[in-house]
Parts: C-alpha cells; structure tokens; sequence
C-alpha cells in the first residue's frame, strides 16, 4: 500500500549525533512541573530543529513499536505537531518542515490511549483517563499510524502528560493559529523576494500569461471580482470571452448558485472550449438581456454547445466519504480483514467504482471536446468538487503539457487551489458535515492514468505521494482555506485589494524577509534535493506518442499506489490523433 512505503521512498538516514530539541518555555501538563529535556542546552530553537514560535508542551522517553525492529527514542508534543525523535537522529536543517517521524495536529484522526487489556480514545481535553498508559496509538488521517510504548522505571507521569498534551493541543489548535504563529525558517534565512516555482494565478498577469499559453484569443481577463464582491469562492479574476462586458458578468453571475457563472478552464488547441459553472437558481427572474449574456457565454462563439451535467452518473459527497472510510479502515495495520479476503473487501468499499466513473465521464467528455470544434460546459450546483475533477482529468488526457511536472502543479493550481475547492472542509476542519476527500479522489484516479500510461507523465507516484501528504500539513495556506478570498485575509491581509500581502498575526523578526506568497509548491522547503529527484518520473517519455499502439486495461483499476494484482488484460487496437483520450475511452467502453 502506498501510504505504507514512506521508509522507501523518503527515507532519512539515522545520524551519530545525539538529537537537540530547542525549547521556548516548555509548559506544563495539568499544572504539574514537567522535567526538562537533558538536550535543552544545545542550541537554538532553529539549529535543533524546532521552528521560531515552535513550543514544546510535554515529552517522554518511548519506544516505537511495529517496527522490526523496535526504535527507541523519544516523543514529543508541541503547539504545531506530534515528533518521535529516534534516539542518534538528528533533524535536517536543509527540510526542517517535515520528516518520516512527524505527524501535524491536524493530520491526527484518532488518539487511543492502552494499558493491559483497557484501550480509551481522547477526543477532547476533558476526555477521562484513569490510567497511566502503556502504549499510545496516533492514527493519522493519511493512513499513517504511530504506536509508541512507555516502559516503567520512572517515567509514568511524562507518559500521561504527554498524552493529555497532544489531546490539548489538538484541541486547541487551529490551521490559522498554526500558521500564523510559526514562520517558515528556511524561506526567512532567504534574503529577498521568493518567486514561487509555480503561478499562484493571484495577478491578472498570470491569468493572461496562461491565457497566452493556451492561444484563447476569443478570451480575456475579467477584473470584475477583484474586490471579490461577485462571488468570495471565485477567483479574483477569470477567463470571459471577449465581447462580454464586465456589467454583463455581473448581472449574469447572480442568476447562478453561489455568483459561479461560466468561464473557461481550458481551450484545446483544435479550438474547443472547455467550460464550468454552477448551477442556475431557480427563483432567479432573468430578463432578456441577462438570458442573451448568459447564452454568449455558454456558446463562447461556438454553434455547437454540450452542457454536461457532471453529477450524472458520479457518486455524490457523502457516498465518496463513506467508501473513503471503509477503505481506510481496510488499509490499516489493525485491520480484521483477512488476506485472502482483502480484495473482495477493497472492492466492497466501492472507492474502486468510483474512480472508474471518474474516469469513464472524464474519457466521454474528452471525447465531446477533441472531436469537434465545440463549446463544452461543465455544470455542477456548487461548481467546487466534481467539476474541478473532471476538468483536471480532462486536461490530462487531452494535453500532453499538463502531464509535465511543472503542468501538472499548475493544472492543480488553477482547477482546484484558485478554483476554490473547499479543502478545509472537505477534509474536515471546519467541523462540518460536508467532508469527503475529492481531492484524495482525483489524484487516485491521476495514479491509474500514470500506470496505465508510464511514458507519458514526466511525474511520479512519489510525487502524487508527497501532493496527497501536503494537504495535511499547516506549513502553507494553499490548501488550509476554502477559498482565494479567505487564503489572502488570513495570516496576510489584503491591502487595498492589491496583491501586496501584510502579515497580520505575527511579524518577521529583523534581517528576515519571509515572503507571505509560500505554497506548496515550494517543495525545497520540506523535501531534501535527493527526495525531489523522486518525483521525477524515468520512464517518461516525451517523444513517445506512436500513430498507433495497443492499449491494455486491468480487469479491476487498482487504488492509488496499491501493487499490482494478476488480473485479465484485454488488448484494444485504435487509432486516433488524440491517442490517450481515446484509448482511454476504448478501455472503459470494456467495462460497461
């Protein structure tokens, strides 16, 4: 299982060096004095690993168990996560935002507290813990699971502090707090401006840059919610086609649910466009010109116009959510399931169903797109997951550039980030009822394409690995907001609605110039040079795209990441200028 080969793929080699915590005021667990770490001495908050505004809260001495073999070392609580540090390991300056031994507090799903044969999970500080634990278990919403043991002598009481210190800080911790408390380290010793490796679509500079790219010229750039006063989920700008005016987007975006009317998410260089929006409000009265404006922009200058309804045939959020859950249940080291059964379960979950109707709707819409030249409207009532989905994949069957590493980050960027996908509630952060992991979904359904055509993507699956592992972690805003409108008032305000963000929370101490546009895709913050280079697929290809080839299918698509099981292969000859899609289409035409 993917999430299980993190030692393989991003391994960190143990060092001689005893480890060095820096500690900022440790602070007491239910009002008893805690024991200072001997290490406390050896240097600054920085050079030991911990980052400024990092808090140590409780920690104790412990053993990781299932490992073979077992690692001792030490666990430690702070105010941004969860670390067991093995003993003669030493934190890497070059990445001090992440290692194989971290778990953020907003990655943490469960806590369960063990001694003998009692077993209590903490969900709240007020959660009741009668016992010194023997053995805590982490489960982490990636599917990772951290199980440290406290052995006697001694050390009970750090062992139930630190315990009810990570059901605090949990508790306590918000993604704003987190972010707007701890300055990323690395990019503050950086002097200058950082330019992001990736366009974060946040200028009308860079929307027209990629408008250029993709030779829309029936498109232009609409300024008319840079003050976000049509929809606060939309984008500050956003392609229109270029005889609308921006009172007609005005008046039109209201006739739709939440102001997302159409716009374009992507021209296919044979002329196509491809289209989102939401869904019409009912009780909306239109008069006749808004109808007319409504109307130019579905047709985008085309006689022809599909209006696709993206939920037809999709499974819906809570049913995403549900077959997530009981696929994570599967995947977990303490599953009941047993092995020779494990595969009539996982498909069981349905997770399997889904990605497969992803991918069958994605592969038809292509289709509509590359056949003819053609307006092509996705329509969804929030216009925030599924047509994000199927947009993305789409792309990725139609144009080689998004299947490049760079292409790809933008693609995301662009769909989904700037978009505005609700990755904080759908991951379940804002408490809501409304969680289902689309993302995790896509970049499953990313995972089959890439092993179903290894040549053709520059990137590889330790990449999607890292994507997928980035979502959790408070290091940046791109994915801890539901919203563009929301990511640039927090931890950096607006100022006059320009593009010049001022920090709000917490200023950058002197000589430091920390630039408020980090994202994740600033993977040298986290990742060593050495695990970056795995990202990069050797396989890729990009002269390959042969006039006409063979395609295979897998009688059943595997989850993202999982090995590869025996299974039928059905061989399909077709011939098409837009080979992937269609080879694509002709596989799953098997499967109906």
């Amino acid at each position: 299982m993917w999430w299980g080969g993190r030692g393989q793929s991003f391994n960190i080699a143990p060092q001689k060096e005893e480890p060095e915590m820096g500690l900022s005021g440790p602070k007491s667990v239910q009002g008893s004095v805690m024991p200072e770490p001997r290490s406390h001495q050896l240097g600054s908050c920085l050079a030991s690993g911990c980052l400024p505004g990092e808090q140590i809260l409780a920690w104790a001495p412990g053993v990781r168990k299932g490992l073979e073999p077992e690692l001792p070392g030490t666990l430690i609580c702070t105010n941004l996560r969860v670390t067991f540090q093995p003993c003669g390991w030493q934190r890497s300056q070059e990445t001090p935002l992440s290692s194989e031994y971290d778990f953020a507090l907003v990655n943490i799903g469960r806590l369960e507290a063990v001694s003998g044969l009692a077993r209590v999970q903490l969900h709240r500080p007020g959660s009741l813990l009668k016992f010194i634990p023997e053995e805590i278990l982490i489960h982490g919403r990636d599917f990772r699971l951290l199980r440290v043991g406290f052995e006697a002598g001694g050390q009970e009481p750090q062992a139930f502090q630190v315990t009810m210190a990570i059901v605090q800080a949990r508790a306590q911790s918000s993604q704003a707090q987190q972010y707007s408390g701890i300055t990323l380290s690395k990019a503050g010793l950086t002097s200058g401006s950082r330019k992001p490796p990736v366009p974060l679509l946040e200028t009308s500079e860079d929307w027209e840059t990629e408008r250029k790219k993709q030779g829309a010229s029936a498109w232009r750039v609409s300024l008319v919610n840079e003050r976000f006063d049509v929809a606060t989920s939309l984008p500050r700008y956003f392609w229109v086609p270029t005889r609308t005016l921006d009172s007609e987007i005005r008046r039109a975006f209201g006739h739709f649910h939440q102001g997302r009317g159409p716009r374009l998410s992507w021209h296919h260089p044979g002329g196509s466009d491809l289209l989102r929006c939401g869904g019409f409000y009912t009780a909306s009265d239109p008069n006749k010109e808004d109808i007319r404006a409504v109307e130019s922009m579905l047709q985008a200058g085309h006689s022809d116009v599909v209006l696709v309804d993206t939920m037809d045939e999709l499974p819906s959020l809570a049913d995403v959510q549900l077959a997530h859950l009981r696929l994570r249940a599967l995947c977990l080291p303490d599953s009941s399931v047993a092995e020779d059964k494990w595969l009539s379960a996982l498909e069981g979950t349905r997770w399997l169903d889904y990605i497969r109707s992803c991918l069958r709707k994605a592969s038809d819409i292509s289709v509509l797109v590359t056949s003819r030249v053609r307006s092509v409207v996705l329509q969804e009532r929030g216009d925030r997951d599924f047509n994000g989905l199927l947009s993305s994949l789409v792309q990725l069957l139609s144009a080689p550039e998004a299947r490049t590493l760079l292409g790809f980050q933008s693609l995301v960027q662009r769909e989904w980030v700037a978009a505005g996908h609700p990755f904080l509630t759908r991951l379940g952060g804002t408490g809501a009822s409304e969680k289902a992991p689309v993302f995790l979904l896509f970049l499953d359904c990313v995972w089959q394409l890439l092993q179903q055509f290894p040549a053709e993507f520059e990137f590889s699956e330790f990449f999607l690995l890292a994507l997928h592992d980035s979502v959790r972690v408070p290091d940046t805003l791109t994915f801890l907001r539901d919203t563009p409108w929301e990511r640039g008032k927090q931890s950096g305000q607006f100022n006059s609605y320009t593009q010049v963000y001022t920090p709000g929370d917490s200023q950058p101490s002197a000589g430091n110039s920390v630039n408020p546009q980090l994202s994740v895709w600033d993977w040298d913050l986290r990742y060593s040079n050495e695990q970056i280079l795995q990202f990069h697929n050797p396989g890729y290809d990009p002269e390959h795209c042969p006039e006409s080839w063979l395609p295979t299918l897998q009688g059943n698509s595997i989850p993202f990441g999982y090995p590869a099981v025996d299974c039928e292969v059905r061989d399909v000859l077709f011939i098409s200028p837009n080979k992937m899609a269609y080879r694509l289409h002709s596989h799953l035409l098997l499967l109906r």
